[in-house]
């Protein structure tokens, strides 16, 4: 339902950029959660899958040419939506070994290549970041916020009379 909830929001007029920010943060959340549960059956390497949204905003901290909002690119949803698939057929282990190294191996490089795109736009724009440098907190708050409405969900237990605090523990 990840690609309803755009076409829902556009078609009511909903449309926020805290409800795009949301689901970024909630699906890049998602990839990193995949991507360790994958870890013992791949490798510590399929961990880049899931980090590499976080390691491009650390590194946006330092440098700020690469705080600069990029236009926005079709692309870059296609290659999260492929990076999710990908793990979660992974994590499902459907496939043969070798098939789903294979399959996260070109998930990377597909990551790496749209990550890459965005931040070489970013270093050739890099004369902008001082006009456009806004305040950030509230973009860490959404992803916070995104973190933890994502790890209610994943543990919320599936009968309502178990729904306690002890349950999140």
């Amino acid at each position: 339902l990840d690609a309803v909830d755009g076409w829902v929001a556009r078609r009511t007029g909903t449309v926020s950029e805290l409800g795009a920010r949301f689901d970024m943060e909630v699906d890049a959340f998602l990839i990193l959660v995949l991507s360790i549960y994958v870890v013992g059956p791949v490798g510590w390497w399929v961990l880049a899958l899931g980090l590499w949204r976080y390691a491009y905003v650390v590194a946006g901290w330092l440098l700020p040419w690469l705080r600069i909002t990029v236009p926005p690119r079709y692309w870059c949803k296609v290659v999260a939506a492929a990076v999710g698939i990908v793990l979660a057929v992974a994590a499902a282990q459907v496939l043969p070994a070798v098939l789903s190294a294979g399959a996260l191996l070109t998930a990377l490089a597909l990551l790496t290549e749209s990550f890459g795109r965005d931040i070489w736009w970013q270093w050739r724009h890099r004369s902008l970041a001082v006009a456009t440098e806004r305040v950030r907190r509230p973009r860490a708050a959404v992803t916070v916020l995104a973190a933890v409405v994502l790890w209610a969900a994943l543990l919320l237990p599936d009968r309502l009379d178990q729904i306690r605090p002890s349950a999140f523990v």
